[in-house]
């Protein structure tokens, strides 16, 4: 007996066992009618490079993401996700680069959507458009990779339509590939080849393969409306170019067959925003020294008057920051807005003028070392955003990555902009000018934007508990409310893995992602993961991969980020190496057992007696090669284990001895045991893979002989590769998802099979 648990051990052998397959139907599974719903981070958790009003429908507004998809805002401040379809063949649609609205037609919007222009990504990008204000969309796929989660993302916007002719719109490429258009509502494009200078700014050409090491291409297009009529096509345009050597705006005054250097225009800047406003006949524009996000230690503000033929900088500060966002309010000529790129300490400033940038006001000074904020603040649908014990250097409440910045063109008291973390804005914005002073909320509620790297749902506490992405993560105790708090002491911006103790669900494990050596990258805790405490025991400078913890909560199993396998037993106990287990191995723990864990690595299981002191092989669970992607314990039963990998899905119940091949699973990615169908019955398992040639989410309650698909073409989930799935143990017919980019999905059966 060991922790009231009877254990029959296996003598094991290098010699493999492999049990015939179980059988399975050729046909499709068939489906069950699932409710998906996202569990509720609130604020949003990423970056949202670029928010875009309709000017001509009133309360039509639109938010693009880096790695999240597009959403369109409700009349509740709430947003809905518009790209939730995308799958493992489309995933990067989740990834737009542009966005656009028809001022005449509203009901049309459009999407630019790709992932990365490197030689990794594989996949050329695409136009999205939709007449049906983003409920359906037809893809036209362009031939050249888009970057929508590259430097530059948060320059804009690239696409734009024609106000005056909405079957027209100019696109801007990267890479080189210079500007295009489209004269069929964005169906085909056609190269402007008269357009001069596609760009020649690299970040670091040194980074010859990697996000910084391409050229940023065309920054923004933008129509001069009152140089046409509603119709025909707009004579005049305006391009801004992601040049530093030489003139980096153009115009072209005759609908975009020729193209000239605006005069006069400063130098030495990339221009990253080009706003007309209409009835001052002026176009407003905000340079930086870098392509941003992240970069950007100088910067101006410029205004060109277009009859005039003038420049005049109207910078509010000589900056040691880049300025990005920047918008006018159409109802007030001469009323304008403008955001620090990246001013890092104290906080993002933020400036708003009435006299056409004359003068400035800012939404914070200095009384040195006092810090005047002329705003309130609120985030109560996201608490989290905020830490009350983070300390006033900490605590930037405008944010950090201001690149979209958008002000209501129906109503002045309404304006929103996106950070690296959330979405602010205010209801009542004419406060500023009237009194200095105004409320700044969260405006996120829908957006749901985090990459989530691990979930686990204990059999006992809270209903989930995630790592997470630049958010560290959370402790879920009500699925449909924000938490108030992250993970902290210690603190990282990325926890990666999370494990918790079988027969003590209480205590948990969570790795990190940190390689400063500023903490430790492990860290344990007693209380669900309200509470943490450093692992002392853990090597400096060694950081991310996977857990395992032991059923007892004495024993972590680490493999690194390295793919080294590490072990600690005992709190604080020092990592020791693992060297039986093969580096990069796939690992788990026993739920039952304290001593027992699991491996594999290739096609071979291994299994650890001595609380992973040492490792054997206990099988080959597969004679053909194989790649091993996740093992599960069954947390009910010791010895009971499951391999999902990349031909496959296999079971064993003798620790690992035999296997017997699930052959309807032609791949398993992520996958969990949850809440059984019936009393005393097995765990229902839920799996991202291919069964019976079908891709996509399902659940099994008989072990794998029978199989549902759950997801539908609305939900995709993206990349399945990159889906974590948790089981709710008590709750039968629940699974959670992560996503890398729309959150975390918690799904229930809404039908009967």
């Amino acid at each position: 007996m060991y922790g009231g648990i009877t254990v029959l051990v296996p003598v094991f052998s290098a010699v493999a066992t492999l049990l015939a397959s179980v059988p399975g139907a050729n046909a499709a599974p068939a489906s069950q009618c699932y409710n998906w719903k996202n569990v509720r981070i609130g604020g949003g958790g990423g970056f949202v490079p670029s928010i875009v009003f309709n000017p001509g429908e009133k309360g039509v507004a639109y938010a693009r993401t880096d790695i999240g998809g597009a959403y369109k805002l409700n009349s509740d401040d709430t947003w809905t996700p518009l790209t939730d379809f995308a799958t493992g063949t489309d995933w990067n649609k989740w990834y737009v680069d542009g966005l656009a609205t028809d001022p005449v037609d509203t009901s049309r919007v459009y999407l630019l959507t790709g992932a990365y222009t490197n030689s990794w990504d594989p996949n050329n990008g695409a136009i999205l458009a939709s007449n049906d204000y983003g409920a359906t969309f037809t893809t036209s796929t362009l031939p050249f990779k888009v970057g929508g989660n590259m430097p530059g993302r948060g320059m804009g916007e690239r696409l734009a339509v024609d106000p005056n002719n909405g079957s027209i719109l100019f696109m801007g490429a990267r890479s080189g590939n210079g500007l295009y258009k489209s004269t069929d509502y964005g169906s085909t494009w056609t190269k402007v080849t008269s357009f001069p200078n596609p760009g020649t700014f690299i970040p670091d050409p040194t980074d010859t393969d990697g996000l910084n090491g391409d050229i940023i291409g065309i920054s923004f297009v933008t129509f001069d409306s009152t140089s046409g009529s509603l119709g025909t096509a707009t004579p005049r345009i305006f391009v801004g170019v992601a040049e530093k050597d030489s003139e980096s705006v153009f115009v072209s005054n005759d609908g975009g067959s020729t193209w000239t250097a605006v005069a006069g225009q400063p130098t030495g800047y990339l221009p990253h925003k080009g706003v007309l406003s209409p009835k001052e006949n002026v176009l407003y524009l905000t340079y930086t020294d870098g392509a941003g996000p992240y970069d950007g230690t100088a910067g101006y503000v410029y205004k060109y008057n277009i009859s005039a033929e003038s420049w005049t900088n109207i910078s509010p500060e000589n900056s040691t920051f880049g300025y990005g966002g920047i918008d006018i309010d159409l109802q007030k000529p001469g009323t304008v807005m403008v955001a620090a790129l990246n001013e890092w300490w104290p906080d993002a400033n933020m400036w708003r003028s009435t006299d056409s940038g004359a003068t400035w006001s800012p939404i914070w000074d200095w009384s040195y070392p006092v810090l005047n904020r002329y705003f309130g603040y609120d985030i109560s649908s996201a608490p989290w955003l905020q830490d009350p014990n983070s300390g006033e250097d900490y605590r930037k409440l405008v944010g950090w990555m201001i690149e979209g910045l958008s002000i209501d063109p129906f109503d002045s008291n309404h304006f929103l902009y996106g950070t690296g973390a959330t979405v602010y804005g205010s209801k009542n914005l004419l406060g500023w000018d009237t009194a200095h002073n105004f409320t700044l909320q969260s405006l996120a509620t829908g957006i749901e934007e985090t990459s989530i790297q691990g979930l686990v749902a204990p059999p006992t506490g809270p209903k989930l508990i995630s790592a997470v992405g630049d958010i560290t993560g959370f402790v879920h105790n009500d699925l449909d409310v924000a938490p108030t708090i992250g993970f902290k002491n210690p603190y990282w911006a990325t926890s990666l893995d999370l494990d918790y103790a079988g027969n003590k669900p209480y205590s948990i494990v969570r790795v990190g992602s940190d390689g400063s050596g500023e903490t430790k990258q492990i860290a344990v805790s007693s209380d669900y993961g309200v509470t943490w405490t450093e692992h002392e025991g853990a090597p400096d400078y060694t950081n991310g991969g996977k857990v395992a913890l032991s059923a007892d909560g004495n024993t972590v199993l680490w493999r690194t980020g390295s793919g080294n396998v590490l072990v600690s037993t005992g709190a604080n106990t020092t990592f020791s190496d693992v060297s039986s287990l093969q580096p990069s191995s796939v690992i788990a723990a026993d739920k039952k057992n304290d001593t027992i864990f699991y491996g594999a690595s290739g096609s071979s299981f291994y299994i650890s007696l001595d609380s992973g002191a040492t490792f054997a092989v206990a099988s080959t669970y597969t004679s053909s090669t194989s790649n091993p992607v996740k093992i599960v314990a069954n947390p009910l039963t010791s010895g009971d284990v499951w391999v999902s990998s990349d031909i496959g899905l296999f079971h064993s119940t003798d620790f690992g001895a035999t296997f017997s091949a699930i052959s309807t699973v032609t791949r398993g990615y992520q996958f969990a045991l949850g809440a059984p169908p019936t009393t005393d019955g097995y765990p229902a398992i839920y799996l991202v893979g291919t069964v019976d040639g079908s891709v996509g989410v399902f659940r099994s309650d008989d072990t794998g002989v029978t199989w549902y698909k759950i997801n539908d073409d609305a939900h995709g989930f993206g990349s399945p590769d990159s889906v974590p799935v948790a089981a709710d143990q008590n709750t039968y017919g629940r699974v959670y998802l992560g996503t890398n980019g729309r959150g975390i999905f918690y799904g229930d059966a809404s039908c009967t099979v």
